[in-house]
């Protein structure tokens, strides 16, 4: 962990990092990626000290509220966060300046900031996203080695539901000839179900490979999954997106069991939802 001063946090749409790199060790990332140019090893976390007085002086200029959310490159409740609490110093100033939020996380930590997602939420709007991959905690526990398991994040979906916040799971990536199986799809969608969840975000079934990530996911694969790797050389070469061949059937038992519970399930009409202030007539980027 290493600190920087940034000249900004707020990106054109109203999204911050906080940190820049992650200690979560999930082995797909694409933040690992060599074309955001990250000039620090991955796990070596930068963090942005002075991200909560930037933050304020943002809000503080604004004439209109909005929805602040945070980025999907970096975790806002990665493992520093318990010690420096730079997350929670973010979300005091979005409340006070009754400004909304949507989150995105991994981590049941969040857990600890209830106080202030309820009162952003009675005051504004609050939307917590959570990432969900694998049914299965042991597959969990390798794909996300460092991180809240799906139980333990299907327990904070459910806690966050009994509290009044509002919910909305990302099913992505899937990961070709590990999780892309009619079993894990169906019963993460029940997860969802059962918690309450808003909605579900999903891209479509499989993930996406570039140069960083590549090579670490496939040491991974190497250390855990032996053999594989070769199989997603033949079946993809290098390509960027790598589609499950069984995606088709998978999108139909997601959307069935979406239904079926009256979530959202799609990108246009959730990312909706996540733009939109409660009251507000006109949706704005966050």
């Amino acid at each position: 962990m290493h600190f920087k001063e940034a000249k900004g946090i707020l990106s054109p749409h109203n999204g911050m990092n906080i940190y820049r790199g992650c200690t979560h060790g999930c082995i797909y990332c694409d933040s690992r990626s060599r074309c955001y140019n990250m000039e620090h090893d991955f796990e070596d976390v930068q963090v942005k000290s002075n991200a909560p007085e930037l933050l304020e002086d943002a809000l503080r200029r604004r004439r209109t509220r909005c929805m602040i959310g945070t980025g999907a490159m970096c975790d806002p409740y990665m493992h520093c966060e318990t010690e420096l609490g730079c997350t929670r110093r973010c979300l005091e100033i979005i409340a006070r300046h009754g400004f909304g939020l949507a989150i995105h996380t991994k981590s049941a930590r969040i857990l600890r900031d209830l106080d202030l997602l309820k009162q952003i939420h009675k005051q504004a709007k609050c939307v917590v996203q959570f990432t969900l991959t694998a049914h299965d905690l042991d597959l969990c526990r390798v794909l996300e080695p460092k991180v809240s398991d799906t139980a333990e994040r299907v327990e904070a979906l459910q806690i966050l539901r009994e509290n009044g916040i509002p919910t909305v799971v990302w099913l992505c990536p899937v990961l070709p000839f590990l999780t892309d199986t009619e079993e894990n799809i169906r019963a993460l969608a029940q997860d969802c179900a059962g918690a309450g969840v808003h909605g579900i975000l999903s891209f479509g079934m499989g993930m996406t490979l570039r140069e960083g990530n590549r090579e670490y996911y496939y040491q991974k694969l190497d250390e855990h999954f032996p053999g594989l790797k070769q199989k997603y050389i033949q079946t993809y070469g290098v390509q960027y997106s790598l589609h499950s061949e069984k995606h088709p059937a998978l999108m139909k038992i997601l959307h069935a069991e979406s239904e079926k519970a009256g979530m959202l399930c799609g990108t246009d009409n959730i990312f909706a939802y996540l733009r939109e202030m409660e009251g507000d007539t006109q949706l704005r980027l966050f």
